[in-house]
């Protein structure tokens, strides 16, 4: 069986990296990935898909991304569940992402200079 998704689209809001209790960096982002047609009042609908990133990835994504940055994530989905404070049974389907590419030349050329890459 194959789990694996590719997105591109737009951050939401600003990345907040936090990290678990054993000190693993953790962010969790809304990407915006526009639909290729438009509705019936000519307008372009969006999805808006849950992804979670992990340890370096988190890391460089809190670091160089922010509310609109344009970036590439590709991973699996996964589902989970939680009892709510209701008691509700909650599921959540999201993208447990292997790689994120900042997509913007301006945040790519950023993120290589600093890591010692391209200048």
């Amino acid at each position: 069986m194959i789990n694996q998704v590719t997105l591109v689209g737009r951050l939401t809001k600003d990345p907040e990296l936090r990290r678990t209790m054993e000190g693993t960096p953790v962010t969790g982002v809304t990407l915006a990935v526009n639909r290729h047609y438009r509705n019936q009042q000519g307008e372009i609908d969006a999805d808006f898909v849950q992804c979670t990133l992990w340890n370096k990835t988190a890391e460089n994504t809190a670091r160089y991304c922010q509310k609109g940055s344009l970036i590439g994530i590709t991973g699996k989905i996964r589902t989970r569940s939680y009892d709510n404070q209701e008691g509700k049974r909650v599921y959540v389907t999201e993208v447990l992402a292997d790689s994120v590419r900042f997509l913007e030349q301006k945040r790519a050329e950023e993120v290589f200079s600093k890591v010692g890459g391209i200048k």
